[in-house]
């Protein structure tokens, strides 16, 4: 059982790297997820090849340097979708925590 928890650890921690790179936003997934910035850079050197990777394999773009104001408001709507599933997530790891530290 403690390897599927690490799993699960791991599973959040890609999505929240997988989210910075959708939206560019380093500093704002780090506050969402509730770590500090220099937590979330090691995350990001973790996990950003493989997350980069698996976006190509998907057709998923990270941000252009210039986006037009379309590519903004969609990546905005995709990242607050992903942010609520994201949250979800977590508060769904916390309770379980809770739960194992009760037993």
């Amino acid at each position: 059982m403690p390897g599927k928890k690490i799993d699960v650890i791991e599973d959040v921690k890609k999505k929240y790297v997988r989210l910075a790179l959708e939206t560019g936003n380093h500093s704002s997934i780090a506050r969402k997820a509730g770590i500090s910035r220099d937590t979330f850079r090691r995350w990001m050197n973790e996990y950003k090849d493989e997350m980069l990777d698996l976006m190509e394999n998907e057709g998923t773009t990270i941000l252009s340097d210039n986006p037009t104001k379309g590519e903004l408001l969609e990546k905005y709507e995709q990242a607050m979708k992903l942010l609520g599933e994201k949250e979800l997530e977590v508060a769904m790891l916390k309770n379980l925590i809770k739960k194992n530290e009760s037993l």
